[in-house]
């Protein structure tokens, strides 16, 4: 963040040159300087790149207001934040208006009057971009007084009649004039309470309890819904989705690879969690968006998987604290323990009550074994599988520490088949070796190559 100018007053604005932009005047011009710039205007966002954000920007430019259409977690909210990147970083507001008005611009009584007694010396201050982005969680029990606004009764006990503006306290849409509001969930949001945005959205005044002030606001609204509340149990009415010039179907990632930057970028680990895991688990909520045994209406939300990426670097910290272990990585052993935890966020499909953790289980293993076959390609297994069948056995388990699983690895000889797997799978330490060997071994077994056994404390390899 910049310093903000250090003019004070209307008539310093004036001398400096500065001109009146309407709001999407000043969001096309920003957009179309970065991507003239080869900026991305959209940072963080993965998978959207040639679907999603092209159809933003068309709107942006338009001038439209824009509903994002899409299932839980396809970040959808993310995308409506990061349009505040689109405003100037500085604007001029009239000091100590309540709806912000740009000083060559006042649209309320109070400033109108102000700027004609004061003239150049009307004070002016300065609104970070931030300060012009509004969020709004639509809620069953938002109020039209919450959005809209409603007479004050402090204001008319101070002496003003009811039929005066100055006596309104203004809701969140017109506080955000010269700004972006953004209302999360629309569908849930009352038919009469959508009512009162209508004439907001096309003819932008605003009705308060009878009276119609027609105050000229200059605010972009941008809405997210989920098609399935969109359809059943919520709605957008029929004019409020009129007024809507753009309406935007998101998606989850189409890449393999988008999907692991979700990941990487949203994750907090507090262990290291290795690639192939993070592949794993990309490629299991991929699976699961798939699978005819899950609800797909409700959808798969990324949160799943940046969750499960969480639960197994802590998995990897508890055993690392409990064993003493130097260096905390994530193995394949401790992907169970996310699977236990995370079963809740998943809507079956009604017919499969009883079956969750075996559908679970059986999609795990399914993208274990294709991250093995896709990083483990033409390696040749057989010097180990020879010495399991030949009655060696390998333990491993969720409190086995790294350092043990490799001592009790049966020797090879001369081969060096596990430094093979080690540098195929970049891995520089302990924790990441024995990650790398377990990953060989899990998908040696689902080959069904070798055999495994679990008591749940530990898992025996043979």
């Amino acid at each position: 963040m910049t310093d903000a100018p250090a003019i004070k007053s209307l008539g310093e604005l004036k001398a400096a040159g500065h001109t009146l932009k309407p709001l999407r005047a000043e969001i096309r011009e920003n957009l179309l300087a970065k991507l003239r710039a080869g900026e991305d205007p959209w940072p963080g966002l993965h998978g959207l790149e040639n679907t999603v954000i092209p159809q933003l920007e068309r709107a942006l430019i338009a001038g439209h207001d824009i509903v994002l259409l899409g299932e839980r977690g396809q970040g959808k909210t993310r995308l409506l934040r990061t349009l505040v990147g689109l405003l100037d970083e500085w604007s001029p507001v009239i000091k100590g208006s309540e709806l912000g008005e740009h000083p060559l611009d006042p649209i309320t009584v109070g400033s109108r009057r102000r700027a004609a007694e004061l003239g150049d010396d009307l004070p002016v201050a300065w609104r970070h971009r931030e300060e012009r982005y509004a969020e709004k969680l639509a809620t069953p029990d938002t109020s039209v007084a919450d959005l809209i606004g409603d007479v004050d009764p402090m204001k008319v006990a101070e002496g003003r009649s009811l039929g005066d503006p100055e006596t309104i306290h203004f809701g969140l849409i017109p506080r955000s004039h010269r700004g972006i509001v953004a209302i999360n969930e629309l569908p849930d949001l009352a038919e009469r309470i959508q009512v009162a945005m209508l004439n907001v959205m096309e003819e932008r005044d605003i009705q308060i309890r009878g009276y119609v002030l027609r105050l000229p606001l200059d605010v972009l609204v941008v809405a997210s819904a989920n098609p399935e509340d969109y359809t059943n149990r919520g709605r957008i009415i029929t004019p409020l989705q009129d007024r809507f010039g753009a309406e935007i179907r998101t998606h989850y990632p189409l890449e393999l690879e988008a999907e692991m930057a979700v990941i990487r970028q949203e994750a907090h680990l507090v262990a290291e969690v290795p690639e192939h895991l993070l592949e794993i688990l990309a490629r299991f909520t991929r699976n699961l968006r798939e699978s005819s045994a899950v609800d797909q209406r409700s959808g798969v939300s990324a949160r799943f998987s940046i969750a499960a990426a969480e639960t197994v670097a802590a998995a990897a910290l508890h055993r690392a604290t409990r064993r003493a272990e130097d260096e905390p990585v994530g193995r394949v052993v401790d992907l169970q323990a996310a699977v236990d935890v995370l079963g809740g966020k998943i809507e079956f499909e009604t017919g499969e009550e009883g079956r969750e953790q075996e559908i679970l289980t059986h999609l795990l293993r399914t993208a274990t074994a294709e991250t093995c076959r896709a990083r483990l390609r033409g390696i040749d297994f057989g010097l180990l599988v020879a010495a399991l069948e030949n009655g060696q056995t390998i333990t491993t388990g969720e409190q086995v520490t790294a350092r043990d699983f490799l001592v009790g690895l049966p020797a090879l000889g001369e081969s060096d088949l596990y430094d093979e797997v080690g540098e195929r799978l970049d891995a520089h330490n302990d924790g990441e070796r024995a990650g790398a060997i377990e990953l060989a071994l899990e998908g040696l077994y689902l080959a069904r190559r070798i055999g495994k056994e679990s008591d749940g404390d530990e898992v025996v390899y043979g």
